[in-house]
Formats: structure tokens, sequence, C-alpha cells
């Protein structure tokens, strides 16, 4: 099996970054667009998607600008992170989306990183 690399892409968004986190941290806002269903316990997030469990660790969280997960099936240097990244001149708001994929899933990754973005911006309405 081929080892997973990073690779991260960004969003433009027309969101306030407050709005924008409770679609990324909160159970409520992720199955509005992330997955079916999301139950968080214990630092543990829960998404269904058809009926197939995921479960992920949250790592770390800065309210208004990042949460970082780990898939608890994964490699240990794999993560998932969503930042909010707000330009300090025109206040732009961007989501940058840091993931792992092998060199045979990467397109595959970014096409379902797309996909679940083009769906937050509309439940966004942006």
């Amino acid at each position: 099996m081929s080892e997973k690399k990073k690779f991260t892409l960004e969003y433009a968004i027309r969101s306030s970054p407050r709005i924008l986190y409770s679609f990324l941290s909160e159970p409520n806002g992720l199955s509005q667009w992330f997955a079916d269903d999301v139950i968080f316990r214990d630092q543990t997030y829960t998404f269904t998607w058809d009926g197939e469990v995921q479960k992920a660790k949250l790592i770390s969280a800065k309210e208004n600008k990042l949460v970082k997960f780990r898939w608890v099936d994964d490699e240990p240097y794999c993560y998932f992170e969503m930042e909010i990244v707000q330009d300090e001149l025109t206040n732009d708001v961007a989501l940058a989306i840091t993931d792992f994929a092998t060199d045979d899933t990467m397109q595959e990754r970014k096409q379902i990183w797309d996909n679940q973005i083009t769906y937050l911006l509309s439940v966004l309405g942006a």
C-alpha cells in the first residue's frame, strides 16, 4: 500500500467565520452538508454516510478558526483539517481543507471535497 500524502484545497466562502465555524464543528451543522448523520460524544465524532459509520477524534479546535480531526482507523500521522482563513484587508473568507490520500486515491479524494464544499455553499446560501 502506498503512503498517504498531504494535500490542501482552498475554497472562497461568502459567510462570516462565526456562521461557517458552526457548520464545521457542530454535529447539527456537519450533518447538513458533510455526512448524513453526526453524533459527538467524548471528543469523538461518529459520521454516517449511507449506513456506513466512521469515527474521528477531534484533535484540535480554535473557535471561528479551525477544526482538526483524525480518523480512528487511519494512519496515526493522517488527519483532516478545515481552517477558516480571513483576509485582513478585504475580509474575504476562504475555507482551507487539509487531508491525506494515496497517489491512487488523490483525484477521487479531491473530487469528494469539491462536491462536499459545493453542497456546503448551497446550504449556506453563499
